[in-house]
């Protein structure tokens, strides 16, 4: 049971009576708990504001490249995670993780590459110690140009 005291000290006191399986006797015990709470703000919003298919020369393989800006709002994060999924966001064909320097304001690029064409969704993660927030976006990739 918990109660207020009687006197000035705004802790409340704790009474906790326990069965001694043994013996088949209570244990008492009595105090005070303290406790202290810290609010974190952490990464609030995550959002895909561009999406920009990089030019590649024949020489380089047949991967498309796309880069994609994204903001957030909130705590600074310190890493990104982007999975490739098919178009129904349920299959994923790839998941790639790098940490990230933080930076005055948040504001990223970052570029991925695709085997082949075709739709895909893309789930962008951004992260810090305590917090996590995503972005999704559909993704035409047609042999180097995306839309």
């Amino acid at each position: 049971t918990t109660g207020a005291p009687n006197n000035s000290d705004s802790s409340p006191i704790v009474e906790s009576v326990e069965d001694n399986p043994d013996g088949g006797c209570h244990i008492y015990r009595n105090g005070y708990y303290g406790s202290s709470i810290a609010v974190v703000e952490g990464i609030l919003e995550v959002n895909i504001i561009q999406m920009t298919s990089i030019q590649t020369t024949e020489s380089q393989t047949e991967n498309s490249l796309v880069d994609f800006v994204v903001t957030c709002q909130g705590s600074l994060p310190t890493d990104v995670c982007t999975v490739v999924s098919d178009p129904t966001c349920q299959v994923s064909k790839s998941m790639v993780c790098d940490p990230i320097v933080a930076m005055d304001e948040c504001l990223l690029t970052i570029r991925r590459a695709f085997e082949e064409p075709g739709t895909y969704c893309i789930n962008i993660t951004l992260g810090d110690d305590t917090s996590q927030a995503l972005a999704s976006a559909l993704i035409s990739v047609n042999g180097g140009e995306s839309t």
